[in-house]
Formats: C-alpha cells, sequence, structure tokens
C-alpha cells in the first residue's frame, strides 16, 4: 500500500505542477492554526472554507450543466435556519442539526426547480433570482418562529475551541469536494454523471437525441449543489452561532457567482483559488480599508474577466501545464516531450 503511494506519488503527482501546487496548498491548510496567532484570522480561514462548499456547489449546478441560479442563496439559507430552529427548538446537536438541514435543502432545491426545469437563459435566472427573496418573506411574515430581522441567536458551538472547529469544517469541506469533483469528472469511469452534465451543459437538444434523460440529471445537479450549499449554510449557523436574513441576500448569491468566475468555472478547483483569494483579501488585506475595500474587489474582478477570462486558477494551470495531443497525458509546460508516449509537445499551446 505504500509502495503504492509513493509510486504514484513519484509518477503522478510530482511531475505535474499543478498538482504539486495543490499538495503543497493541502499541507499549508492542515497546519496553518498552528503557524497563526490570531484568532480573528483563524475564523476567517473558518468561514473561507464553508464558503468553498458554497461556491463549489454553485459550480456543480450552474458550471458544469449550464442552469443558470442567481438564488443559491436559498439552500444555503434553508441549511442555515433549518439547522438553527432544529437546535433551539428541538435541542439537537451540530451533530444531527448539519445532515438534517443538508438534506432538507436538498428537498427544497429539487421542490423549487421542478417549476424550472423547462426554463433556459435569462427566464430561469430570474426565476431562481426570486426564490432567495421568497423565502426572505416568509421568514419575516413568520417571525415569532424565525426572529423575523433579528434572526435566531444562542445556537450551539460546533466545537469547544476554534482549532477543533477548524480542523471539522476543513476535513468536511476536503470531503465535500472531493465528492462534488468526482461527480462532476468527465473522465471518471465508475460515475458517469460528469460526462452527462457536460454533454447538458454543451447541447441539452443533442444529449436527449442520444438517449439521456435530460431532466432526470437536472434534476439531481439542482439535488447535489442544494444538498452542498445547505450543508455549507448548517456549518456557517453553527460557527457564527446566530443566523439572520442576511443569509438569503442577493449579495450572497452574486459573491458565489464572483468567486468561481475569478478562480476559473467548470473546473472545481477554480471556485476554491477564488474564495481563498478574495475572501481573506476582503476582510485581512483590506480589513483596515473598509471604505475602498469594495473598489478594489471590482477592478481586481474586472482586470481578471479581461485579461485572464477563464480565471485565474485556469489561467495559471495553462501556463504551467500541457497535455500531450496523443495519450492526453498532462506534463510541466517546459517539457519537449510527454512523460509518457514521448510525443513532441513543442507545438502545445
Amino acid at each position: 500500500m505504500l509502495k503504492r503511494l509513493l509510486r504514484d506519488l513519484r509518477w503522478g503527482v510530482l511531475p505535474v505542477p499543478g498538482r504539486v501546487m495543490a499538495l503543497v496548498f493541502v499541507a499549508f491548510i492542515f497546519i496553518f492554526p498552528l503557524i497563526v496567532d490570531s484568532p480573528y484570522n483563524l475564523l476567517v480561514f473558518i468561514l473561507v472554507n464553508i464558503f468553498v462548499i458554497f461556491a463549489v456547489s454553485w459550480d456543480v449546478l450552474s458550471g458544469y450543466t449550464g442552469q443558470t441560479n442567481f438564488g443559491h442563496a436559498l439552500t444555503f439559507g434553508v441549511g442555515a435556519y433549518g439547522a438553527a430552529l432544529l437546535n433551539r427548538d428541538l435541542g439537537w446537536p451540530p451533530a444531527a442539526t448539519i445532515p438534517v438541514a443538508s438534506l432538507a435543502a436538498a428537498l427544497i432545491g429539487v421542490g423549487t426547480c421542478l417549476p424550472a426545469l423547462r426554463l433556459r437563459g435569462p427566464y430561469l435566472a430570474l426565476y431562481t433570482l426570486s426564490l432567495p427573496l421568497m423565502l426572505l418573506g416568509i421568514v419575516r411574515t413568520f417571525r415569532e418562529i424565525t426572529g423575523g430581522d433579528y434572526g435566531i441567536s444562542g445556537i450551539s458551538r460546533l466545537a469547544d475551541t476554534r482549532i477543533a472547529q477548524y480542523y471539522i469544517v476543513l476535513i468536511v469541506m476536503v470531503v465535500a469536494v472531493l465528492i462534488m469533483w468526482k461527480l462532476t469528472d468527465a473522465g471518471s469511469k465508475l460515475v458517469r454523471t460528469g460526462l452527462i452534465f457536460h454533454a447538458i451543459r454543451e447541447d441539452e437538444i443533442a444529449a436527449r437525441a442520444t438517449g439521456i434523460n435530460t431532466i432526470r440529471y437536472k434534476i439531481l445537479a439542482f439535488a447535489i449543489g442544494s444538498f452542498f450549499a445547505g450543508l455549507s449554510g448548517a456549518l456557517y449557523v453553527h460557527i457564527m452561532r446566530i443566523v439572520t436574513p442576511d443569509v438569503l441576500a442577493l449579495t450572497l448569491s452574486f459573491q458565489a457567482i464572483i468567486w468561481v468566475i475569478f478562480g476559473g468555472a467548470v473546473s472545481i478547483y477554480g471556485a476554491v483559488v477564488g474564495v481563498y483569494t478574495l475572501y481573506p483579501l476582503l476582510h485581512i488585506v483590506l480589513r483596515d480599508l473598509s471604505h475602498y475595500r469594495m473598489l478594489i474587489l471590482a477592478v481586481l474582478v474586472i482586470v481578471v474577466l479581461l485579461f485572464m477570462p477563464e480565471g485565474v486558477a485556469v489561467w495559471v494551470r495553462s501556463k504551467i501545464e500541457r497535455q500531450c495531443p496523443r495519450c492526453k497525458t498532462t506534463n510541466a509546460a517546459h517539457r519537449r516531450e510527454c512523460r509518457s508516449c514521448s510525443a513532441a509537445l513543442r507545438h502545445v499551446a
């Protein structure tokens, strides 16, 4: 087992710069609490890991299947309010409220997507945009249950210490991202959903003509995206110990879109890079420039859209890696020949 792991590391990871960077990144985020001495910075990175799940779940739904969703905050809010109500009213611990609230978010996501299965483009976008507003109205109407604008407070902690909270959220994030990556991997030999999601995004009519039940897979995409968005909302409420109507704000939905587009849509790792770059930038680096940080963020996003339209992470990867035209093996950009089949790589962009 160890020999196989070392062999895979030597031949499958170390020769590819992007994989080496990913390995270093994973090692860094696992030792981060050991080298940081600021409780505030630790809290910021706990929230970063939560929003990574949220951003990747949006990428699964809107990036991979092309189902434009401007109301992803709906299922984040369902997960947050669901966990808060279960904890406050029934006394359930976080270990029970988080999975149940996530399942509730998945059911709500599927239920709200059913009327929109035949909508496309701006019609689907407007429909999804209205959903968080509808739930926001319900929250403010039944204020005896939801607390109205004041929200629900006094929710149980996820763990007793910040470091324990960090590692719980980190492990959940890594597992969630790996699951979503596997479900969307078009090259997977075990799970075929990724290939079908790509087909639906590229040409739904052609996919339907080949015998694919596109309605079923669009429902599946909504269920996956909603479940993990609800998971992030449930984790969020047990970290912050309060939930307010802010979790249903349209700005939260648009933040997920910005994170994904900044890092690189339809890549999974792009959403991770987007959140890990922009969220600490706003809340740590530019914390003292509260009047200018949104302007700086806007300028930064515009620059990326102009010069790196595929996203920062995808652009960087294209500069340090190249794919063999014959065997499709990924190689370092400086190589002249493929490391697997020795095909020439000089003319590969």
